[in-house]
C-alpha cells in the first residue's frame, strides 16, 4: 500500500472491493479507516454480517497485501503480530522468495484424536496444517499480439503476482513434475462485481465498428458495451462474443483519424473504425467517460488490483482443452458460475478472454472417452481434454458450476461458519455441500453418493443448498454446535492413517471407509458403558435433559435405544424428557435418530455382494383424505362420503396412515419400494378436489386427496421422489400425469426385457432406461401404430424411427397404463393441435382422407361439390375423431363422396378454424389489394404467422385442391367453383360475403408462389399423380388402402430367389422397408450391421442409398424399366460415422477431379476429366477453376454452383442419367467415403443413421498415423476399371484397392434425394 494508505477511509476502501453492501456495518463498528480494520479476524467479519466466505476471504487477503510492507501511520503504535489468518486448505499461494518446501502429510479430519470426550467444547477448531507446493515457473508465452491489438506503448508490464491456486488433491501430481506446461505467473482478472449502472446511463452500448482481424484487412463487427465488458461479436444475433476486454482495464481512448479511434488498456491496444466520424466521436466520447470514471477512483487503484487478485481464489478450475471449431487449444477457465474462454495462456494472464458461459442455462454431458459437451440454448461447445481423468475433473466442475447458479448457498454459508464444517467430514474435501441429518455431518458430493448406499438406516443425505424445506432453525443450530469436529471424535477417533481417505480417493475406496466407519462403527470411541443395555438406556434418559450432544451421540450409536422406556409414565421416552426439560437440539437429534440402526460388526457386506443405490429418505407429514384399498381399476367417480380423514407421514422409507395425529400405531404402511406407479388425477375428478392413485407391487391401489392442489401437489412430489430411482431424477421435474417403472423392449435388443422408468405428460410419454440414459421422448398423437398384443400383455407402440413394448407384469397397474396411453394418443379437442398427427404435424384425419380422394376420386365429377349421405359422413367422422389409426379406408367400402363431406364437416367444425379466429379477418382483408404481388407478399406474412399445425395443414389441403383442379376438365371442378365450396367451409361463414372463397381461389391459383414450391417438388407431385391414374387404368377395381403400392424388391441381390413383394403405404420410409424385409426372412439385426435400401441401376452401374427417413412410394413412382430396389448392408456407413463424428464444422473442401456431359444438338458430349476446387457448405457446392485466396474471402466468383437440395449423389458411373449430369473422381476410397458423407449430412440435417442405437453402431475404428481415427489407403489403376466402384464401395473399404472413385451429380430430380 502506498505510504498514507492506512488512513483511506473504509467506504472508499470496500467500494474498491466491491464489496460497498458493508460500509455501514463496519461504521457502526467504529471502523472508519483501513488501519482500524487490520487486526480483523474471519469470526469477527461473522459478527459483522459478512457471512459469504468469498466475501470474507476478499477482505482478509486485500488486509493482508496491504500490509504486508506498508509501515503504520505516523504517531500510531505498531500493534502485536496476530496470527495469520488460515488460508483454505486446497489452496497455495507462494511467492517469489518462498523456495521449494517439502510436502507435509496431510492428518486427515478424521484421524486427530479427541480433545475431550464428553463435556461440551469451549475451544474453537484447531487450524489445518500448512501446505505448500514448489514454485512453478513462469509461462513465457514468445507468441506475437493478436491481430488490432498493439503492445502498451511504453512498454510497461506488470509485476509477476502468484501462481494460480491448486487443489490439494492435485498437489501430488502437479506439483512434482514440471513436464506439463506451467501456468502463468498472473491469474486472470475474472469478471468484476456488479457495479452500480446508473452511471452509465444515456451512454450508447451497442453498434456496429470495423475492427482488423487477419493481415489487418477490416471487417464488421457488432460491438457491446456494459458496466463489465467491452464485447465484439460477428452479430447482433450472437450470443457469444469473439473477444472480450475488461472496462476496468481501459485507461485511454484517443482518436487516430480515418474514422478510427485506439483504446489504450494496462497491458495492450486495440484499434477500431467506426462508420463515420460522428460515430467515432460519440464512441470516443462515451469510452472516455469511462475512463474518466476510472481516474476519479486512483486513490483507490492499489487496493482494486488487491481486490482483483482476490477475485481470483474464485477459479474452480482452469487449463487448456480442445474446442470443436477452434485450431488450437483454449484456455478455460470455470469460475463460480461462469466459464471462461481465452485464445491462450498469456490472454488469461492479461484478463484478456473470448466470451464467457453463463451456467445458469447449461447442461454438460460426457460423449466419449475424453470429449464432454456444454450445451446451452444458444450454442453447443463441445470440449476435449488430455485424458479421461481430465476429462471427469472439467465435467464435475462444470456440474458444480452449474449447481452453483441455480442453488441458494444461504443454509451452507450459515453452517459454513463453523470452520471444521467447510471440510468433508470423511475425505477432507473443500466446500461440502452436503450433509447427513442423523450423523451430523458435512460431506461432499462424492462421500455423499456413498452415504446413500448405506440405506436410510444408517445415514439420512440431504444437500445443504437444494433441500430448503429440511433445512429448519433447529437443524442448523445443530450443525452449528455439533460440527464436523465433534462427531468425528467419536466416528473417526482411531482412524489407521493407511485406511483413512482424501478428496482424490476412488468410489470403492470411499466405499469401503463409510461402511467401516458408520455401519460397523469401526473407528468409534467406545462408551465405557458399551455392551451394558440398561445402563446406555439410563445414561441417555439423563444426558437428554443436559445440553451435551457429544454425550447423547455416544451412547446413541454404541446401543442405547432412542425408545427406551425412562420410567416416568408423564415422559415415557427420552424424547419427552428433552421436551420437557427445553432441550431444543436434542429433541431434534433425536427426532432424526428415531430409526437410526446402531453400528454392529456383524453387519460387515462380502465383497462379493453387488453394491445397489438406496432411495433417498424423504420426510413429509400432514392430512389426507383416503379410501379403502382396492384390487380393480377405479371405474367411477368417487363421492367425498367415500374418503376418510388420516393423518399420513412419509418418514424413513415408509408412508403410514394413523387415525388421527396423535396416535402413535398407524392403521397401515406402503413401503416406498413396493411402489410402482403414481398417478395425479385431473381435478375434481372425484368428490375432493385434488386426488392422486398409489399403485403397489402386490397389485392394490390406494387412492388419496387433499382440497388444496398446492398440497397435493407437495405430497406428489415427496413420494415420487422417495420412490424413484436416482437414474431417472431428470423425470421428478415434469408436470407428470402418471409416474412409475415398467418393463420394456426397444429398437433391436428385444431378447431380453429391461426395467424402465415411464412419465406422461399431456400426449407426450418420456422414458429413462435403467442406466440412466434419457431418450427421446415419444409424440403419442404421432404414433404410427398403438396396439395390445398377447392376449393383453404387451402393449405396441410404433414410431416412425423406433418400436417400443412395454410388457405388464403388474395387471392393475398395467391397464392403468393402456387406458393412460390410450387417451393420450388420440383426440382430445375440436383444434388442429389436439388431433392425432402425421410427422409433418398434418392431422392424421386429413391425411387419410385427402389420401383416399386422390387415389380414388381425381376424376369423380363434381368432387366436393355433391353432398354424401349424412349418416355414413356422421359414423366416419366420428370414427376417425376417435382413432384414425384404426381406421383404413377402402374403395368399394367407402364412397369417395361420403369422405369428401366428412373432411369438409371435419373443417366447418374445428374449434378455431383452420385461420384461426386471430387471423381469419386479416385473411378477409388482404383479399381487397389490387396488385396481386402486395398480395402474394401479404399472404405469405399471414401464413407465417399461423400455428405449424395449421400452416402444415394448410398446405396439404390446397395443394390436395390444387391437383383437384388439374383434372377440371373431368371431375368439372375448377378453382372458382373449389372457392365456391370451400371459402365458407374454412372461414366458417354463411357463404354470402364472397371474401372467403377469393381467398382460397387466390391460394389455390398462387400455391407455387405463396408456399415456395421449387420444381422439384411440382414434378414430384406430378409424377405421383402420374402413377397413381396408370394404377387406375390397369385396374378398374381394386380393394388396396389408400395410397398403398405393390413393388418387386430384392435382398442383397437381384436373384429370382431374393424377391419380395411388397405393399408401399405412402407413410412408408426406407427404414421401415427395410425392417419389412428382414423380418420377412428373420433375419435378426446383430452390432455394426447397417442394412439400408439402396436404388440400384439395372446394369449395377450405379447406385444410391436411400435416407432412413425417406418415402419409398415417390421413389417407385421416379424409378425407370434399368432401376430397382435392394436390401443390403452398407459397409460404409460405419467409416462414414467414426468419419463425421472426428470432423469440425459442417462443411468440406478440397480437390476432385471433374467431367461434365453436355447436350449439344441432342448430343452427350464429354468434356474430359480435369482438376478442380470444390467447396460444399450446408446450401450449396461450388466448382473453383484453382485455389486463390485473398484473406478470408475467395477472389473471384465460382465457375459452377448447386444448391445441394437439388443434387443426387449416386456411387459410380451411370451413362443412363439425363443431362445436365456431372462427374466427380475422388484419389482414394477414403476420400470418395468423406466426400459422400457429407453430402448425406448436409442434405439430412446432420442425420445419417437413426439416433435409436448409437451406442451399438459406432464400432472402434483402426489407428491410422495419417488422419487419426479415419484409416486411409491410396489407391492405383488405370481409368478403365472406374466401374467396380460401386463394389468396392460396398465391400470393405480397408481391403480393396481400386483404381479411381467416382460420384456422379445429377440435378433436376426432387430435393428428397441425394446426388
Amino acid at each position: 500500500m502506498a505510504e498514507g494508505g492506512g488512513s483511506l477511509p473504509v467506504a472508499a476502501w470496500l467500494s474498491a472491493l466491491h464489496l460497498d453492501q458493508y460500509v455501514e456495518s463496519f461504521q457502526q463498528s467504529e471502523l472508519w479507516s483501513v488501519w482500524d480494520c487490520r487486526a480483523l479476524t474471519d469470526e469477527e467479519l461473522t459478527r459483522l454480517g459478512v457471512l459469504l466466505p468469498g466475501h470474507r476471504r476478499r477482505i482478509l487477503l486485500g488486509l493482508q497485501k496491504a500490509f504486508v510492507e506498508a509501515p503504520p501511520p505516523a504517531g500510531t503504535q505498531q500493534p502485536p503480530a496476530s496470527k495469520p489468518v488460515p488460508m483454505k486448505r486446497h489452496i497455495f499461494r507462494l511467492s517469489a522468495a518462498t523456495g521449494p518446501e517439502q510436502l507435509e502429510p496431510r492428518c486427515p479430519v478424521g484421524c486427530r484424536p479427541p480433545l475431550k470426550f464428553s463435556p461440551s467444547l469451549s475451544g474453537g477448531s484447531p487450524e489445518p496444517p500448512a501446505a505448500s507446493c514448489s514454485h512453478l515457473p513462469a509461462l513465457e508465452d514468445p507468441s506475437p499480439p493478436a491481430l488490432g491489438e498493439k503492445p502498451p506503448a511504453d512498454g510497461r508490464t506488470r509485476p509477476p503476482l502468484p501462481p494460480l491456486p491448486a487443489k490439494r488433491h492435485q498437489l501430488e501430481t502437479k506439483c512434482q513434475s514440471l513436464k506439463a506446461p506451467p501456468l502463468p505467473d498472473r491469474p486472470p482478472v475474472l469478471p468484476p462485481r456488479a457495479q452500480n449502472h446508473s452511471e452509465f446511463k444515456g451512454i450508447p452500448s451497442n453498434g456496429f465498428l470495423w475492427f482488423p482481424c487477419r493481415s489487418y484487412i477490416y471487417q464488421k463487427r457488432w460491438v457491446k458495451l456494459d458496466a463489465d465488458y467491452l464485447r465484439y461479436f460477428d452479430s447482433e444475433k450472437d450470443t457469444y462474443s469473439k473477444r472480450l476486454i475488461p472496462v476496468s482495464s481501459i485507461s485511454r481512448v484517443s482518436s487516430i483519424g480515418d474514422q478510427k479511434f485506439e483504446v489504450v488498456t494496462n497491458n495492450r491496444n486495440f484499434v477500431f473504425r467506426a462508420e463515420n466520424d460522428a460515430d467515432r466521436n460519440e464512441w470516443i466520447r462515451t469510452l472516455q467517460e469511462i475512463a474518466e470514471e476510472r481516474k476519479g477512483k486512483a486513490p483507490e487503484r492499489t487496493l482494486m488490483s488487491l481486490a482483483t487478485d482476490s477475485a481470483t481464489e474464485l477459479a474452480n478450475k482452469s487449463g487448456f482443452l480442445e474446442l470443436r471449431g477452434f485450431k488450437h487449444k483454449l484456455f478455460v477457465v470455470v469460475s463460480e458460475d461462469k466459464v471462461f474462454l481465452y485464445k491462450n495462456a498469456e490472454d488469461y494472464q492479461l484478463g484478456i478472454g473470448i466470451t464467457y458461459i453463463e451456467m445458469n442455462v447449461g447442461n454438460v454431458k460426457e460423449v466419449d472417452r475424453r470429449g464432454f459437451d456444454l450445451t446451452t440454448p444458444y450454442r453447443i461447445f463441445s470440449f476435449s481434454a488430455d485424458s479421461e481423468q481430465e476429462k471427469e475433473e472439467w465435467v464435475e466442475a462444470m456440474q458444480q458450476s452449474i449447481t452453483e447458479a441455480l442453488s441458494n448457498s444461504e443454509v451452507a454459508e450459515r453452517i459454513w461458519a463453523v470452520e471444521s464444517n467447510r471440510f468433508c467430514a470423511d475425505c477432507g474435501s473443500p466446500k461440502p455441500d452436503w450433509a447427513s441429518i442423523n450423523l451430523c455431518v458435512v460431506i461432499c458430493k462424492r462421500c455423499a453418493g456413498e452415504h446413500r448406499g448405506l440405506g436410510p438406516g444408517i445415514t439420512k443425505v440431504r444437500s445443504l443448498k437444494m433441500d430448503r424445506k429440511v433445512w429448519t432453525e433447529e437443524l442448523i443450530e445443530l450443525f452449528q454446535q455439533f460440527g464436523n469436529m465433534m462427531a468425528n471424535q467419536f466416528w473417526a477417533a482411531n482412524v489407521p492413517p493407511s485406511e483413512a481417505i482424501s478428496p482424490s480417493s476412488g468410489s470403492q475406496e470411499r466405499r469401503r471407509f463409510l461402511i467401516a466407519k458408520y455401519r460397523e462403527g469401526k473407528y468409534r470411541h467406545y462408551h465405557p458403558l458399551f455392551g451394558n443395555q440398561e445402563e446406555l438406556n439410563r445414561a441417555l434418559c439423563a444426558a437428554v435433559t443436559t445440553s451435551d450432544l457429544a454425550e447423547t451421540q455416544a451412547l446413541l450409536f454404541c446401543g442405547a435405544s432412542v425408545t427406551c422406556d425412562t420410567g416416568d409414565p408423564q415422559c415415557p421416552t427420552p424424547l419427552a424428557l428433552a421436551e420437557r426439560s427445553g432441550q431444543r437440539l436434542q429433541m431434534e437429534f433425536l427426532l432424526h435418530n428415531k430409526t437410526s440402526e446402531p453400528p454392529r460388526l456383524e453387519m460387515v457386506c462380502s465383497e462379493e455382494k453387488p453394491y445397489s443405490v438406496h432411495l433417498p429418505s424423504i420426510t413429509h407429514n400432514g392430512f389426507l383424505y383416503k379410501t379403502p384399498s382396492m384390487v380393480k381399476p377405479i371405474s367411477e367417480r368417487k363421492g367425498p362420503e367415500e374418503f376418510s380423514r388420516r393423518w399420513c407421514t412419509l418418514q424413513d422409507g415408509v408412508l403410514s396412515y394413523y387415525e388421527n395425529n396423535r396416535n402413535t400405531v398407524p392403521n397401515g404402511e406402503i413401503r416406498v419400494e413396493e411402489i410402482v406407479c403414481l398417478v395425479n388425477n385431473p381435478l375434481h375428478a372425484h368428490g375432493i378436489e385434488s386426488t392422486f392413485e398409489v399403485y403397489t407391487e402386490a397389485d392394490r391401489l390406494y387412492l388419496f386427496g387433499l382440497e388444496s392442489p398446492d398440497s397435493a401437489r407437495e405430497w406428489l412430489k415427496s413420494i415420487a421422489k422417495s420412490f424413484v430411482h436416482p437414474c431417472a431424477e431428470g423425470l421428478l421435474a415434469l408436470d407428470f400425469e402418471r409416474l412409475g417403472r415398467l418393463h420394456y423392449k426397444g429398437g433391436l435388443t428385444l431378447e431380453h426385457a429391461q426395467e424402465g422408468w415411464f412419465a406422461l405428460v399431456g400426449s407426450t410419454l418420456h422414458v429413462c432406461s435403467e442406466d440412466g440414459c434419457r431418450q427421446e421422448p415419444l409424440q403419442l398423437r404421432k404414433l404410427q401404430e398403438l396396439s395390445i398384443q398377447g392376449d393383453h400383455e404387451v402393449l405396441v407402440l410404433v414410431e416412425r424411427r423406433r418400436t417400443l413394448y412395454i410388457q405388464g407384469e403388474r395387471k392393475l397397474d398395467f391397464l392403468g397404463w393402456v387406458h393412460a396411453i390410450q387417451k393420450a394418443a388420440g383426440s382430445s379437442g375440436d383444434t388442429l393441435s389436439e388431433q392425432q398427427l402425421t410427422e409433418s404435424d398434418v392431422p392424421l384425419l386429413v391425411d387419410r382422407c385427402i389420401d383416399y380422394i386422390t387415389q380414388c376420386g381425381l376424376t369423380s365429377e363434381g368432387i366436393y361439390r355433391k353432398s354424401g349421405q349424412n349418416s355414413k359422413t356422421t359414423s366416419l367422422l366420428e370414427a376417425l375423431q376417435r382413432d384414425a389409426r384404426r381406421v383404413r379406408l377402402k374403395e368399394g367400402e367407402h364412397q369417395v363422396d361420403d369422405v369428401a363431406n366428412t373432411l369438409k364437416r371435419f373443417f366447418r367444425d374445428l374449434g378455431d378454424g383452420l385461420f384461426t379466429r386471430r387471423w381469419a379477418p386479416d385473411w378477409l382483408w388482404a383479399t381487397a389489394l389490387e396488385d396481386e404481388e402486395a398480395k402474394v407478399g401479404e399472404y405469405r406474412q399471414l401464413l407465417a404467422a399461423l400455428p405449424p399445425v395449421n400452416r402444415a395443414t394448410l398446405k396439404a389441403l390446397i395443394n390436395h385442391l390444387f391437383r383437384i383442379q388439374c383434372f377440371s376438365g373431368e371431375n368439372q371442378m375448377t378453382t372458382h367453383n373449389l372457392a365456391i365450396v370451400f371459402g365458407p367451409t374454412l372461414f366458417q361463414t354463411d357463404g354470402k360475403d364472397y371474401k372467403a372463397g377469393r381467398v382460397v381461389e387466390d391460394l389455390i391459383s398462387h400455391y407455387v408462389e405463396i408456399f415456395n414450391v421449387n420444381d422439384q417438388e411440382m414434378k414430384k407431385q406430378q409424377d405421383e399423380i402420374t402413377a397413381i391414374m396408370k394404377m387406375r387404368e390397369a385396374s378398374s377395381s381394386g380393394t388396396q388402402q389408400a395410397g398403398d403400392f405393390i413393388c418387386t424388391v430384392y435382398l442383397e441381390e437381384k436373384k429370382t430367389e431374393t424377391e419380395q413383394h411388397v405393399k408401399i403405404p405412402a407413410t412408408m420410409t426406407a427404414e421401415e422397408l427395410t425392417f419389412e424385409i428382414l423380418d420377412r426372412r428373420k433375419i435378426v439385426m446383430k452390432e455394426k450391421d447397417y442394412w439400408s435400401c439402396f436404388e440400384v441401376n439395372e446394369r449395377e452401374e450405379a447406385e444410391r442409398p436411400l435416407h432412413y427417413s425417406e418415402k419409398v412410394l415417390p421413389i417407385l413412382h421416379c424409378l425407370g424399366t434399368e432401376s430397382y430396389l435392394v436390401v443390403k448392408k452398407q459397409m460404409s456407413m460405419e467409416n462414414m460415422l467414426i468419419y463425421l463424428a472426428s470432423r469440425v464444422g459442417d462443411c468440406k473442401h478440397g480437390m476432385m477431379k471433374f467431367r461434365e456431359e453436355r447436350n449439344l444438338l441432342g448430343l452427350g458430349l464429354s468434356t474430359g476429366f480435369h482438376d478442380r476446387y470444390f467447396i460444399l457448405s450446408h446450401s450449396w457446392l461450388r466448382l473453383y477453376k484453382e485455389v486463390r485466396q485473398r484473406g478470408w474471402g475467395w477472389s473471384h466468383k465460382p465457375e459452377k454452383e448447386w444448391p445441394v437440395r437439388n443434387l443426387k449423389v449416386y456411387l459410380g458411373v451411370k451413362k443412363k442419367l439425363r443431362p445436365p449430369t456431372w462427374y466427380l473422381c475422388c484419389d482414394t476410397q477414403a476420400d470418395l467415403r468423406e466426400w459422400f458423407a457429407t453430402f448425406l449430412q448436409v442434405q439430412n440435417g446432420g442425420s445419417l443413421w437413426p439416433l435409436e442405437h448409437p451406442k451399438m453402431r459406432v464400432a472402434q475404428p483402426q489407428q491410422d498415423a495419417r488422419l487419426g481415427n479415419i484409416s486411409l489407403i491410396p489407391l492405383r489403376g488405370n481409368e478403365s476399371e472406374m466401374r467396380n466402384s460401386v463394389a468396392a464401395f460396398a465391400t470393405d473399404p480397408l481391403t480393396v484397392s481400386d483404381p479411381g472413385h467416382w460420384m456422379a451429380l445429377h440435378a433436376g430430380l426432387h430435393p428428397s434425394c441425394i446426388t
